[in-house]
């Protein structure tokens, strides 16, 4: 049965092989030229350091104490382009005899944002804030430690751990005095925090554990998850020594790591270029993730049985002896890296942010650990005989469990057409699902032993799919020329004696989408309203709209497109065809 599945689907490998090549060579370069051209949230106010790199915690959040008869102010000072969440203060009081309390805190007015990791709306604040905290009276006159907890992140994408600072408070003439920093609790010798550079380094062994840690756990994505399993199961199914198992272990591993310390490169290149940048900014870009959304979508193909590329790049069923198939592991270990671009795990923020405020070395390290905990379930598996022989006996199972491995790739793809929404705009989505359309009818027009014209025929649908996702949507809807239609409004007008053209349309009107980009769209037909005063009202008849339904029944119609327009002498409104050209358009604004 395996025998006949590589057979069958044999034919068509140039075409998927050449497709997955295609998809892994653009993504990383283009992530580059389109993060530039579409990041709004990363300014030049970043650049705010002689060695244009990102601040430590201690350079971007200044905190000084106010200190006033029962209340004190917390009063925090950021960098430009670096914000502080309001859920993560939090301030305690410590007396001398060890006693913790905690303080209520006042919160003023911040700035609303949707925040990408708690995938929520957060009030965040920028430049200054002041926080006021209520001072019980047991703790009048006398000392004791003030704890605060607080976390920042820059726009430019690099979220720093939770901070705790600690302020002696001495309340010996009635808490008049401003708080004093101290390094560390009174529970910790102060010379231990004294010495910064040796906390540095006793910190590093706990920073590579979590990028160990972090990398293990991007296993377990949607996106990463199907590619891992495949890879295992490669070993149960190929008659491979325990060297030749060693050796693809090794091969995935090195791809895995080479790729995460390239990211690494790239970010530290980035950085001394002036770019504050850090872990995804390349799904800042557009074209990126829409390259990754095909890339995942082609995996989920695959997987289903319809692209071949599982055969030559994940090396399913197949022999892996001999250097292609060595290169299969390594490659499968870079698109791993690729596929998991989009996650981020447990323990690996706090890792990566630390690697980026460091030195290169140490930032190379950092990527390079946690490229060797992603690639670790792997290796275990291929050099420990007896955890690859508790996992199930190969059979016709294999092929199932491959199957129903697409769903979570196609889900992973469903989450990056999400993003790409947010980031540009419906139109930009469904371009892209058009292209996602394309590469389907191609792995299914150039498959099954298909002649080599299909196959042709095949790959210039692939290139035509890839050039949609290259290619951005102008998604402005000339909001500034119209405004929406009601029947008060357009008999207000009316009563002016104004001309008026009205267009009643809907999102799901294929003819009114193709009207407004080919008619209703051009600096010409901009220039006719303004040249002539005309008002623009467009009704949208995509959800029920009573006002909009008695119009079109006026009007005989049972539904969208309808134009029509009130010249200022005219009694009744002159019906434009439903199909319109400029040339239409532009003569029936010029009747009087």
């Amino acid at each position: 049965m395996r025998r006949k599945l590589v057979q069958g689907n044999h034919s068509i490998s140039a075409l998927g092989r050449c497709l997955f090549v295609a998809l892994l060579l653009l993504c990383q370069p283009l992530a580059a030229q389109g993060w530039a051209q579409a990041s709004p949230r990363v300014s030049s106010a970043l650049l705010v350091d002689a060695s244009l790199q990102f601040l430590t915690v201690e350079e971007a959040y200044r905190l000084s104490v106010q200190v006033g008869p029962g209340a004190l102010t917390l009063d925090w000072r950021s960098a430009p382009g670096y914000y502080l969440y309001r859920h993560k203060f939090a301030a305690t009081a410590t007396s001398e005899s060890g006693e913790v309390v905690t303080l209520a805190m006042h919160y003023p007015p911040g700035k609303s944002i949707f925040d990408s990791f708690y995938e929520k709306d957060l009030v965040v604040y920028y430049d200054t804030v002041a926080v006021r905290v209520d001072l019980p009276q047991q703790l009048e006159g006398r000392s004791w430690t003030l704890t605060v907890s607080s976390q920042g992140c820059a726009d430019a994408g690099l979220c720093y751990p939770p901070r705790s600072q600690f302020f002696a408070i001495n309340g010996s003439s009635g808490l008049s005095h401003a708080g004093l920093e101290i390094d560390s609790p009174p529970s910790i010798s102060a010379d231990v925090g004294n010495d910064r550079g040796t906390a540095s380094e006793l910190s590093l062994p706990l920073v590579l554990f979590f990028a160990l840690l972090g990398g293990v756990i991007l296993n377990l994505m949607p996106c990463v998850f199907p590619v891992l399993s495949i890879k295992v199961l490669s070993l149960t199914s190929a008659h491979l020594g325990e060297h030749g198992k060693h050796l693809h272990g090794m091969a995935y591993t090195a791809g895995i790591v080479l790729s995460f310390v390239a990211i690494a490169a790239l970010l530290l290149v980035f950085r001394e270029a002036g770019e504050a940048v850090g872990w995804g900014f390349q799904l800042q870009s557009p074209v990126f993730v829409s390259l990754l959304a095909y890339l995942l979508f082609a995996a989920g193909l695959s997987f289903s049985g319809l692209l071949a590329v599982g055969g030559a790049w994940m090396n399913l069923g197949q022999s892996a002896t001999g250097g292609t198939s060595l290169r299969a592991s390594f490659m499968t270990g870079v698109l791993a890296t690729v596929v998991a671009s989009p996650c981020s795990a447990p323990f690996m923020g706090t890792a990566l942010g630390f690697a980026l405020t460091q030195t290169p070395f140490i930032s190379l390290l950092v990527f390079a650990v946690l490229g060797i905990g992603m690639a670790l379930p792997f290796v275990l598996l291929s050099w420990i005989p007896g955890l690859l022989e508790k996992l199930p006996a190969p059979g016709p199972w294999m092929e199932s469990f491959r199957q129903f491995l697409a769903f979570p790739l196609y889900a992973s793809a469903i989450w990056l057409l999400w993003v790409l929404g947010r980031q540009t705009g419906v139109d930009q989505v469904a371009l892209v699902s058009i292209g996602m359309l394309l590469l389907a009818f191609a792995a299914w027009f150039g498959g099954g032993g298909a002649k080599r014209w299909k196959q042709a025929v095949a790959l210039l649908l692939a290139v035509a799919a890839l050039s949609l996702a290259v290619t951005p949507v102008d998604s402005a809807d000339n909001k500034g020329l119209w405004e929406p239609y009601t029947q008060a409004r357009l008999q207000a007008l009316r009563s002016e004696r104004r001309p008026v053209f009205v267009n009643l349309t809907a999102a799901w009107c294929i003819t009114c989408l193709a009207n407004e980009k080919f008619a209703l769209s051009s600096a010409t037909f901009a220039e006719t309203l303004r040249a002539n005063n005309i008002v623009y009202l467009k009704g949208d008849w995509t959800n029920r709209n009573s006002e909009i339904t008695a119009l079109l029944k006026e009007y005989g119609r049972s539904g969208v497109p309808l134009y029509l327009y009130y010249s200022a002498n005219s009694i009744t409104a002159q019906v434009l065809p439903q199909l319109l050209t400029e040339s239409i358009v532009q003569k029936a604004l010029k009747t009087e």
